[in-house]
């Protein structure tokens, strides 16, 4: 059976807009591939990790302090995930690779949050990928694919739709020192994924349509990444 990990970013999963119905319609979405795909979904924190952290930060508190509030934001979301998929996947979520490989012996879906200080859940998506051997990793945010700059800030951003991993290298630059850091795709993940040569999908998270293409290798309306 094919393994595919889902890199869903947090803003995505809890941004405040009709997350009810997100849920619901993301689970049926996974129940169905599921069927004949070995699933692994590993959460971001979004907005309630970067809430703690950046109030955490004006306490003085110390990185590890506030990557630590991340990780508990990311498991947070998982269970949430978790409890909408309705008994598909494990309640608790995997907190290390052994266990997440465990589970997926008994679960058709394996969720997942962070898993230490200093490792982005990009990065965990990227390292967990590896431990499973999995076909493609689809990386779901709040944007349609890799742009040639922040498309937010900048009108004259071009959407590409395919890159080798050395662009996606490069463009995603030499790497954070802050906790709760906001990039279309961690750098140090990048290198795991060039090195592995994993394939990854970048689609907006909300597009279930790409979503579900992208999961089931289909051609999809975002970013692929590969040779």
């Amino acid at each position: 059976m094919e393994r595919i990990v889902i890199s869903l970013g947090g803003s995505i999963l809890v941004p405040g807009d009709d997350d009810g119905r997100y849920l619901r319609d993301l689970a049926g979405l996974l129940r169905e591939v599921s069927a004949d795909t070995k699933v692994f979904v590993v959460t971001g924190g979004g907005r309630i990790a970067r809430y703690y952290i950046e109030t955490g930060r004006t306490l003085g508190l110390g990185e590890r302090a506030l990557d630590e509030f991340g990780i508990a934001a990311t498991r947070l979301n998982a269970r949430l995930l978790a409890a909408a998929l309705r008994g598909l996947a494990n309640r608790e979520p995997a907190t290390t690779y052994s266990e997440a490989t465990n589970l997926a012996q008994r679960n058709r879906i394996v969720v997942m949050g962070g898993t230490r200080p200093g490792h982005t859940t990009d990065r965990v998506s990227a390292s967990l990928a590896r431990v499973v051997k999995a076909a493609r990793i689809v990386n779901a945010t709040s944007v349609d694919g890799v742009y040639t700059a922040d498309p937010k800030r900048d009108p004259s951003a071009r959407r590409l739709d395919r890159m080798t991993f050395e662009d996606l290298v490069r463009l995603a630059g030499e790497g954070h020192r802050a906790a709760g850091p906001s990039v279309v795709f961690d750098p140090v993940a990048a290198r795991v994924l060039a090195r592995d040569r994993t394939p990854l999908a970048v689609v907006h998270g909300r597009d279930l349509t790409a979503l579900r293409h992208a999961v089931l290798g289909l051609p999809f309306h975002g970013t692929l990444v590969s040779d």
